[in-house]
C-alpha cells in the first residue's frame, strides 16, 4: 500500500483536485492524506483570533465569507445531485458548529477545534468527489485513530490498533481518505501536529501500515538546492538521505515538516517529494542510501534569537553548562546552535515565548546579551565537514558578519548565524560559489 499526502494548494482549486484525482487513479491501494484547502487554515485562525478578542461580528462575517467559498466549490465540483446534497448538508453542519463557537470562552481546545474544521471539510468533499468519479473510496476519520502522548509524540500502539480496526470496519476501498495535521492528545481532546503536520501524519501512517512508499505532493519539484524565493536558478535535488533531509527540513526548507522522516527511517520506507502540477517530474527521493559527497543544498531559518551568557564563574566550573541548559529545559525551549569559550556560552533559540523568564533566571548568575532579528543559514551534504574545500566558504563570506558558526556537531551540516538583513546576500553568495562555479564542493 502507498501513502500519498497532498497539501492545501493541491486541493485548493477544482483544477488541482482534478489533478490529484488523476494522480491517485489506478494502481495499488492507497491512503491519501489531505490538508485543508489553501487559505482555509489561515481563515480559521483569524476566526479564532476574533473570538479570542471578543470580536463577534467580525468572526461571523469571516465565517460567512469562508462558507460562500465552499458553496462555490461544491457547485463547481459536484454534478451528482445526491452527493452534492450530502456534501452541502455536511458543510452547513460544520459552519453551524463554527457559528456556535463565537460566544464561547476562547481556550486552546476551542482554537484547535476551530482549526481542525479545515481538514474535515476538505476530506469529506474530496471523498465524495472521488465517489462521483467512479472511485471505490472510503473516509478514515483521523480523530478515530491519530493520537499523541503526553510528550507530544505519536502514540504508535494506539494508532496501529485503531487504524487497522478502522480499515477493517469501513467498506473495502481502493483509496482511503484521511485528514492530516489533526489528532487527539493524551486526554482525548482535539489537538494538532502544528503547521505542516500533514507531512508528519503521512509518515506516521506509513510506518504503522508498513507502506511501500510515502509520497508528499506539493507545488514544487522536491527539495531545491537553495530557497527559490530568494535565489534564482535553483534546481531540484534528485536524491537525499534521511539525515540530509532532516537537517534541511529543520533548518528552514519549507517543503517538509521537520519531523517527517523520523517515523519511516527505521523501517527504510522511502519518502518521495513530488509536484502535483508536474507529476511527471522525478522530484526528490529520500532513503537511507547516500548519493555523492559535498554540499547538496542551502537553507535558511528566520526568527532566531541569539543569547550570550557570560560569567567568570564558568571558568573551570564543570556544572555551569548543566545549570544553563536546565533553565531552557524548564521552559521547554529548544536550542538550535551552541558555541562556548572559557567564560561565555552563546546559543540560539527560535521560540521567544519564555525569553523574559529565561533571561531573568540566567541573570542570577551571569551577564546576558540578546541579539534578535537573526537567521541561521545551513549548508547540508554528506560528510561536508571533511571536504578539503569547505574552509573556502568562509572566504566567500568575508564581507558578511557571521555571528556564530556550528561546525562539527554533525557531519552533514554547517550552520552560520547571520543578521537577517544579511541573509539574502549570504544565500546568494554561497549559491554562486557552490552551485554556479566549477568548485569541487558540488
Amino acid at each position: 500500500m502507498l501513502v500519498l499526502k497532498f497539501g492545501g494548494t493541491s486541493v485548493g482549486s477544482i483544477e488541482n483536485m482534478t489533478n490529484v484525482k488523476n494522480i491517485i487513479k489506478g494502481g495499488e491501494r492507497k491512503v491519501v492524506v489531505l490538508s485543508a484547502m489553501s487559505g482555509t487554515t489561515n481563515a480559521l485562525v483569524d476566526i479564532s483570533e476574533c473570538i479570542k478578542n471578543i470580536e463577534v461580528d467580525d468572526a461571523l462575517i469571516r465565517i460567512d465569507t469562508l462558507y460562500q467559498v465552499y458553496l462555490t466549490t461544491i457547485d463547481e465540483l459536484l454534478g451528482d445531485m445526491t452527493l452534492r446534497t450530502e456534501v452541502e448538508e455536511y458543510v452547513e453542519t460544520v459552519f453551524n458548529v463554527l457559528k456556535g463557537t463565537v460566544n464561547k470562552l476562547h481556550t486552546t481546545l476551542l482554537h484547535n477545534t476551530i482549526v481542525a474544521q479545515g481538514e474535515l471539510l476538505s476530506t469529506f468533499i474530496f471523498s465524495r468527489f472521488l465517489i462521483q468519479e467512479g472511485f471505490k473510496a472510503a473516509l478514515l476519520p483521523a480523530l478515530d485513530f491519530m493520537r499523541v502522548d503526553r510528550n507530544n509524540e505519536p502514540d504508535n500502539f494506539y494508532i496501529k490498533q485503531n487504524l487497522n480496526r478502522l480499515i477493517d470496519t469501513v467498506p473495502e476501498a481502493d483509496v482511503y481518505i484521511t485528514q492530516g495535521f489533526i489528532s487527539l492528545d493524551a486526554d482525548g481532546e482535539i489537538a494538532n501536529l502544528d503547521r505542516g503536520g500533514s507531512d508528519y501524519t503521512a509518515t506516521i501512517i506509513g510506518a504503522v501500515i508498513k507502506a511501500k512508499e510515502v509520497q508528499i505532493w506539493t507545488d514544487i519539484d522536491g527539495f531545491h538546492n537553495n530557497d527559490p524565493r530568494y535565489v534564482e536558478n535553483t534546481t531540484a535535488i534528485s536524491n537525499l538521505s534521511f539525515d540530509e533531509a532532516a537537517e534541511l527540513a529543520y533548518f528552514g526548507a519549507k517543503i517538509l515538516h521537520p519531523q517527517t522522516v523520523m517515523p519511516v527511517r527505521a523501517f527504510d520506507i522511502p519518502v518521495r517529494l513530488k509536484n502535483t502540477m508536474s507529476p511527471e517530474s522525478y522530484g526528490t527521493l529520500i532513503t537511507n542510501e547516500i548519493h555523492g559527497e559535498g554540499i547538496k543544498a542551502i537553507a535558511a531559518k528566520d526568527n532566531i534569537t541569539a543569547i550570550k551568557i557570560k560569567s567568570a564563574r564558568m571558568l573551570l566550573a564543570h556544572g555551569f553548562l548543566k545549570k544553563v541548559f536546565e533553565i531552557f529545559e524548564k521552559y521547554e525551549t529548544s536550542i538550535d546552535m551552541v558555541t562556548t569559550s572559557e567564560i561565555a556560552v552563546s546559543l540560539t533559540i527560535d521560540n521567544n515565548t519564555h525569553l523574559e523568564s529565561i533571561v531573568s533566571e540566567l541573570e542570577k548568575f551571569a551577564r546576558v546579551e540578546i541579539d534578535d532579528f537573526m537567521s541561521i543559514v545551513c549548508l547540508v551534504g554528506n560528510t561536508i565537514i571533511y571536504h578539503p574545500d569547505t574552509p573556502h566558504l568562509f572566504q566567500v563570506l568575508q564581507d558578511v558578519n557571521v555571528r556564530m558558526i556550528a561546525y562539527g556537531g554533525s557531519n552533514n551540516n554547517i550552520s552560520l548565524l547571520v543578521n537577517t538583513s544579511d541573509k539574502l546576500e549570504t544565500l546568494q553568495k554561497l549559491h554562486r560559489y557552490v552551485f554556479e562555479t566549477s568548485s569541487v564542493l558540488i
